[in-house]
């Protein structure tokens, strides 16, 4: 095998999403429709043991962090030990989670019982508005507020685990709370990301927010935002500083600043398809090859073909000024 994975552009691809579940505990506007989606049967999701054999693959190709998505990834059960063991694979550098955050005090509880190196190196939180109100509108969930989930910031730091909060800025429901949801860094050695709204499934119903007037939003309030200097994370977010804030302020404006010249990751769906970029079907299904008997070297070989037909660029950027506009749900594409 290689040791580095890479396109017919040459991009090498280290970062692998993975995602254990289609099901989430929330109707996210921007996610999913109101009246929610079909969830996929149980026997046409990648057991643990699967995912686990993939990953092993693909980090004998280069893939050497890993995050685990869903839906919302805390709902399935053995999740705990699932991160577990992503940690002790050979290879793998990094394995950050990404949440809701309702289930996460209880999934702390249950790491903490299974033993020592159980929790991920990062957990991004999604946290899109302060208030309960627009909390209800947002997700569709009236039993929480969002300050809750915010509690549980410190006890992650208090473990060093790096913590991301992740914002979708959407006109008429949050564009109006972006300098509270960035102080959220002042006093905290943590970072708030503000993130494109994709028209990509029930979204392409709802009206962005331009990461350049977030930063305007935040400047009006706080000052200049200052480029940190070197790399913080996996992904595309680019980061700033703030006189006075501990934690850092991020963007990732993959609409009208698209990063695919850099893109590094592939996405494995619940249902085990390889998927190469977010905006296309373009992919493999793995889980029809592990069902046909496929051995390592087979998937490894198909692994490496179908990278090298990761498209240049994604088609974000034209999809809200086009009648026919993407339709897939982000909880079935894997966020």
């Amino acid at each position: 095998m290689i040791n580095e994975l890479k396109d017919s552009y040459g991009r090498a691809l280290d970062y692998l999403r993975v995602s254990i579940t289609d099901r989430c505990n929330l109707r996210c506007i921007y996610c999913m429709p109101p009246e929610g989606v079909q969830w996929k049967p149980h026997q046409n999701i990648l057991t643990f043991e699967q995912i686990i054999r993939i990953v092993k693959i693909a980090c004998g190709l280069g893939i050497r962090k890993i995050r685990v998505t869903g839906g919302e990834p805390l709902l399935r059960k053995g999740a705990a030990s699932f991160l577990k063991e992503l940690k002790t694979i050979h290879g793998i550098e990094n394995v950050s989670l990404t949440t809701n955050g309702l289930l996460l005090g209880a999934y702390l509880d249950e790491a903490q019982n299974i033993g020592e190196n159980v929790l991920p190196d990062s957990i991004n939180i999604s946290v899109d508005t302060l208030s309960r109100e627009i909390y209800k509108k947002m997700t569709l969930c009236d039993n929480l507020h969002p300050q809750s989930i915010l509690l549980l910031i410190d006890r992650l730091l208090e473990k060093q685990i790096t913590v991301k909060i992740n914002c979708v800025p959407v006109q008429s429901f949050n564009d109006d709370e972006i300098a509270s949801l960035a102080e959220l860094a002042k006093n905290k050695n943590i970072a708030v990301r503000f993130i494109e709204l994709m028209p990509i499934g029930a979204a392409s119903n709802l009206q962005f927010v331009s990461g350049a007037e977030v930063k305007k939003m935040i400047e009006k309030t706080f000052g200049a935002l200052t480029p940190c200097d070197g790399f913080y994370g996996n992904g595309p977010a680019v980061y700033y500083k703030l006189a006075s804030f501990t934690g850092k302020v991020g963007f990732i404006n993959a609409v009208t600043h698209g990063f695919c010249g850099t893109c590094n990751r592939l996405r494995l769906t619940s249902q085990g398809f390889l998927k190469l970029c977010l905006s296309n079907t373009l992919g493999l299904d793995l889980k029809t090859l592990i069902a046909a008997g496929a051995d390592d070297e087979e998937i490894a070989g198909a692994i490496i073909q179908a990278a090298a037909k990761k498209p240049r660029f994604h088609t974000l950027s034209n999809i809200y000024n086009e009648a026919e506009q993407h339709s897939e749900s982000m909880s079935k594409i894997g966020g």
